[in-house]
């Protein structure tokens, strides 16, 4: 059972219309192995659990007085190597079919791209192809891809600025045919 946590309150952050992301992943990639994060938000924050359920983070989520939200994320006991290595990029996407949607995430911060690709896949038939492009490599979407079962094949385009992936609907555990 984890004792320790790293206590975060990104509230303020909120409240001036900041985007505490990248302080929350700074925060959980600091911690210490077996150390948890106790976060303070102005909101319940969905997308996050999801974010940090695949880097192997379980929560507990309360409503505090005013409408704020404590939300207590703990490591797992066992990390699961084998996700990560299921999160293994296809090797080859020359048979792929051409993507029947394609998105452009580059101007939305954090979580929203991930959210808006997840939520794409979701309404695309097994084999379908989506295409998005990115302003960041999507480290903590990639986990996800693979857990429900998705290829994907992704990286910068030459402008060294935009990260374009491809995503193969339900096409994880078979071969790129």
């Amino acid at each position: 059972m984890t004792d320790t946590f790293v206590d975060l309150d990104v509230r303020p952050t909120l409240r001036a219309g900041g985007e505490p992301f990248q302080q929350i992943m700074e925060t959980v990639t600091a911690l210490a192995p077996g150390q948890g994060l106790r976060l303070l938000a102005t909101f319940r924050p969905v997308p996050l659990f999801s974010v940090l359920g695949a880097k192997g983070f379980s929560y507990e989520a309360k409503e505090l007085d005013g409408g704020d939200w404590e939300v207590v994320f703990r490591p797992a006991q066992a990390a699961s190597t084998a996700e990560s290595a299921s999160a293994a990029p296809a090797d080859d996407t020359t048979s792929w079919p051409e993507p029947v949607q394609q998105l452009d995430n580059r101007d939305l911060d954090p979580p929203e791209p991930m959210v808006r690709i997840l939520a794409a896949t979701e309404a695309m038939q097994a084999g379908d192809v989506l295409c998005a492009l990115l302003c960041r490599e999507p480290v903590f979407l990639l986990p996800e891809l693979a857990k429900r079962g998705h290829a994907w094949r992704g990286d910068f385009e030459p402008d060294g600025k935009t990260y374009r992936i491809l995503v193969r609907i339900g096409a994880a555990g078979r071969a790129a045919a």
